[in-house]
Formats: structure tokens, C-alpha cells, sequence
């Protein structure tokens, strides 16, 4: 190609002046005569005219065409080869702790990311890479230290600061994880994962009015998210705003499958606005995916309710069966066998005995229940 730009160069240097393309035509240059006098010429004359001739038909002659050379073949022919870009220390160990993790090989991975830290301080994506390793193993220590260098690094990274901010939630660092989602936020407000956890921090520090906000701006953000909806009920739930708290609940569990704790969840909301059958039918769905002293005691407080007596003291034993020393169980069966006592006109001492008994064991298990320490001053 070299040899072409300098042929096209020698072609315009000799008169033609223009590189042609394809299908342009030759230039044409008009001969030109020399004037001869009539008279006779000299020998010498004669020579120099003779010259003067072959002169002027040298310059009618067509020159021939030009090579065609597009321009991008003129532009690389004129430009230095290029250059491969010189990477940054430790990205080659960082595409190489990659290419690990993407082969399943976790320590690999971990081994080349800290390599490249330790070659490029300053190499923001090997400490994320290195968190997010630490964080999958539950090392959530080490991923925090991983991710606060790099938040440090790049204040403006949103990703840097989420999952900073993430690694402090789950070390239960959760004022600092608050204001590590406000940064976040700052930087991208309409992150759906940042706002529901955010959310869900405000919960944790029991300020779930300040959560709301951000609650809702996931649910718009996702609809169709179960977390995002549920998420949003227990902070309603919280609040006492049950009947919302409900709504959010049915809708979550119409998202995903159904889990024990959202129908706890569910069924208390339901218990609070006075739906105790549906309460009880929840609690049912409940002990059917994952049995727990909760969801008998909460399904003995529904039946104890709707006037099931009976099956309610028998939910409240089936909690105890599982664990004995849950509290809230042994004083539902206080209540029902204070309540057997009193049907027979406090005939029944063996009741009361039991009833008693039951509610004292609850005290010494949880001392700070006020109104079971009245009932133990009223009829021990």
C-alpha cells in the first residue's frame, strides 16, 4: 500500500494534479504548436526547432491513470499500526479470577482478585469481585472490608455503595447500612433491590414509618415483586395498619410460592382486624408447609376466638410439644383452663390448678407480662 500512496504522489507532482477514482476520465491537455518562421533556417535553427517540436508532443501525451485508492485504504496507509492498549496492573488477574468463578473455582477466584489487589491498590473491580466471593461463603466481615475499600475508592459508584451498605445489614451494622443506602440512592433513586432494603433496615431499627416511603417506591418499581410486597405489609403491619397490611400480603402470596412466614404474617394482620376464621385458616396452610410453636399458638388464639374451646387448648399443647418453653403457648392453656374453671361456676379446682400452673411457669420463663401476673394474683 506504500508503494501505491507513492506512486499517486509521483503522478500529481507530474502535472496531473488529481488522484482519480474508478471510471473518472484522463485529463486532457491541449498540444501546443510552435511557430516556425517561413524563412530559411540555419543548421543551428533548424536543431532547435526540431528540439522545441518533440517538446510539445511530449506534453500531449495522455499521462496514464492514477491507481484508485478508496480513502480508508489512504487513511490506514497513513497511519502508524496500531497500538494494543497497555492494561492496568492486575487486570489481567482480575479476567483470570473471572474466568475461575465462571468455572465454579471460588478459591481460585478469591486468590486472583487479592492478587490483583495486591498489585493495584487502587483497582476498584478487584475488591468488589473479592466482596462478592467473601459475601457468597458468608464471610460477611471480609466482604465488608472488600466493599467499604472500594466505596472509598469511587464515592460516585452506586454499586460500590449498595453492596457496602449491604455487607453492614448483614452484620447487623444496620444504622450504618441506612445511611449507605441514602448515599446509593443518591446516586440512582430508582434502584428497586437499595429501596427495599432500605426499607426493610428502617424496619430493623423499629422506625417503620421512615420506611414506608421507600417500601412503596419498590412495590411501584416492581409489582410483581412477593419480597417487594411483603416487605411493604409488615412495615403497614407494623404500624397498625393491618387492613393494608392484608392487602399486601394476599397480593404476595399470589406471587410466589407460599411460605410459613409470610402466612404468619398474613394470619396476624388477619387476627388484628378481627378476620379469626381466615386467621385460622392460614395458620392451617402454615403448619401444613412447616409446623412451629407459633403458628399451634396462633392457631389456638384464632380458635379460642370463634368459641372453639376445646381445639384451641389442644393447638396451644401441640405448640408445647414442639417447644416447651414457649411462653405465649403455656399461657394460652392458662386462659382456656381458667376458663373451663369458671364455665363450672369454680367448681372445677382441677382447672384452676392447671390454669395456675401453666401461667406461673409462663412468668418464670418471661417475666415482664403484666396482665398474666394479674390473673396469677387472682386466682392462685
Amino acid at each position: 500500500m506504500g508503494a501505491l500512496v507513492a506512486i499517486a504522489g509521483a503522478l500529481s507532482l507530474g502535472g496531473c494534479g488529481v488522484l482519480r477514482g474508478r471510471g473518472d476520465e484522463a485529463p486532457r491537455v491541449e498540444s501546443r504548436k510552435v511557430a516556425v518562421p517561413e524563412r530559411s533556417l540555419t543548421r543551428a535553427e533548424r536543431r532547435a526547432a526540431a528540439a522545441a517540436a518533440e517538446a510539445a508532443r511530449a506534453q500531449t501525451r495522455t499521462p496514464p491513470p492514477a491507481p484508485a485508492i478508496s480513502m480508508a485504504s489512504s487513511a490506514r496507509a497513513s497511519e502508524s499500526p496500531p497500538v494494543a492498549p497497555i492494561a492496568a496492573p492486575g487486570v489481567d488477574d482480575v479476567n483470570r479470577g473471572r474466568m475461575a468463578e465462571e468455572r465454579g473455582d471460588l478459591e481460585e477466584a478469591l486468590k486472583q482478585f487479592e492478587r490483583a489487589i495486591e498489585r493495584n491498590p487502587r483497582l476498584t473491580i478487584a475488591y468488589l469481585k473479592a466482596g462478592d466471593i467473601y459475601r457468597r461463603r458468608g464471610d460477611f466481615a471480609s466482604a465488608e472490608a472488600r466493599y467499604r475499600a472500594a466505596a472509598e475508592l469511587e464515592p460516585r459508584s452506586f454499586e460500590a455503595q449498595y453492596l457496602h451498605s449491604l455487607s453492614l445489614q448483614l452484620l447487623g451494622r444496620t444504622p450504618e447500612a441506612v445511611r449507605g443506602y441514602l448515599r446509593a440512592l443518591s446516586l440512582k433513586p430508582d434502584d428497586f433491590e437499595a429501596n427495599l432494603n432500605l426499607a426493610t433496615a428502617y424496619l430493623q431499627l423499629g422506625e417503620p414509618a421512615q420506611g414506608v416511603p421507600y417500601a412503596e417506591r419498590a412495590v411501584r418499581l416492581n409489582a410483581k415483586s412477593a419480597a417487594a410486597r411483603s416487605n411493604l405489609g409488615a412495615i403497614l403491619a407494623a404500624l397498625n395498619r393491618h387492613e393494608e397490611a392484608v392487602i399486601e400480603y394476599q397480593q404476595a402470596s399470589e406471587l410466589a410460592p407460599l411460605t410459613a412466614p409470610l402466612l404468619l404474617n398474613l394470619a396476624e394482620s388477619l387476627g388484628r382486624t378481627a378476620r379469626h376464621a381466615e386467621m385460622a385458616n392460614v395458620l392451617r396452610q402454615a403448619i401444613q408447609l412447616e409446623p412451629s410453636a407459633v403458628a399451634w399458638e396462633r392457631l389456638g388464639y384464632a380458635q379460642f376466638k370463634l368459641r372453639q374451646y376445646a381445639p384451641s387448648e389442644a393447638s396451644f399443647r401441640s405448640a408445647l410439644e414442639i417447644d416447651p418453653n414457649h411462653f405465649p403457648a403455656l399461657n394460652g392453656i392458662g386462659v382456656c383452663r381458667l376458663n373451663e374453671y369458671l364455665f363450672s361456676n369454680r367448681a372445677d379446682e382441677p382447672a384452676r390448678r392447671d390454669a395456675v400452673n401453666a401461667i406461673r411457669r409462663s412468668l418464670q420463663i418471661e417475666r415482664n407480662q403484666p396482665e398474666m401476673l394479674e390473673l396469677l394474683t387472682r386466682f392462685n
